[in-house]
């Protein structure tokens, strides 16, 4: 006798049922499996409920991705959003309190490459994600890890959001205000953002031409004179930089200078600039508005 079509809608409902449940298993049996930038691999048996990070763009990144509250505990740099700000801090990424950090029991502790606590974390049993974006590819490739971390299926909804508000400020801009010879100095010494980092992709998407080239490296520490031979069009630097640029020999003679065209960003905006993380939208809409003169 064959069965009635309700009887195999039954049927048909109780297979796909029992492969769901068959997937389900098939996930919680082989857990979590994410190799970092240092090409440990970092194995865990569920996505991780309790997280201490150790770079305010992996932070930043966590939270991006609606999971701020598996946060734990974060570095003392990290402040965005600023529900972060009532989390335990653990030091620097360079410097970072290991006691404090195991005191506050992580499934898995986020960190730069740059760091040296890794070994010392594992050592004590604590699993280490080691990750840190220097392109707007790194920012892609560390969003679809860490979602792969946490289980979230939105790391390429947030990263064509990001790169949808980048284009955008590019457009938003006149043709007046492209071609412009921009430096942007990334903290005293002088360092300046080169053409091969995050930043300068983002000046170079916004028609900005860096007077550093890629050749000098992501972020190179310049003799200022080099500075004040190529004569940039504009200057970019946070205000905590800004204030002793006119002391520097030679540059209060630069064009950017004589003419006005010192772009000085806050605190805030210049946390914005040089994270390599979510908010590069935000980053690319404060430069566009330099650009334009807005600044």
């Amino acid at each position: 006798m064959k069965p009635t079509p309700v009887k195999r809608i039954l049927i048909v409902v109780a297979v796909l049922l029992a492969l769901l449940l068959l997937m389900s298993s098939l996930a919680q049996a082989q857990g979590v499996q994410v190799t970092d930038d240092r090409g440990h691999t970092v194995q865990l048996p569920q996505p991780p409920e309790r997280i201490v990070s150790l770079l305010p763009s992996l932070a930043e990144t966590v939270c991006a991705l609606g999971e701020c509250r598996r946060l734990v505990g974060v570095d003392r740099y990290t402040n965005w959003p600023a529900s972060v700000n009532q989390l335990p801090k653990v030091g620097g990424g360079l410097d970072p309190n290991i006691e404090a950090i195991v005191a506050l029991r992580p499934d898995v502790v986020l960190m730069a490459t740059s760091s040296r606590a890794a070994e010392r974390l594992r050592a004590l049993g604590i699993a280490v994600l080691a990750l840190e974006p220097k392109t707007h590819a790194d920012v892609q490739r560390v969003l679809d890890k860490v979602g792969q971390l946490l289980g979230s299926t939105d790391a390429k909804r947030v990263w064509r959001e990001i790169d949808a508000a980048v284009s955008a400020a590019a457009q938003s801009l006149p043709a007046s205000a492209r071609g412009q010879r921009v430096y942007f100095e990334v903290s005293p010494g002088p360092f300046g953002a080169g053409e091969a980092s995050f930043i300068g992709e983002t000046l170079a998407r916004l028609g900005a031409r860096n007077i550093l080239p890629a050749s000098l490296g992501p972020f190179p520490k310049l003799n200022p004179e080099y500075i004040v031979r190529a004569d940039p069009d504009r200057i970019m630097v946070g205000s905590r930089s800004a204030e002793g640029l006119l002391s520097r020999p030679g540059w209060a003679q630069m064009r950017a200078l004589r003419q006005g065209r010192l772009c000085r960003f806050n605190a805030d905006e210049s946390d914005t600039l040089i994270r390599p993380g979510p908010r590069m939208a935000e980053a690319a809409r404060l430069m566009a508005d330099c650009l334009r003169g807005k600044q």
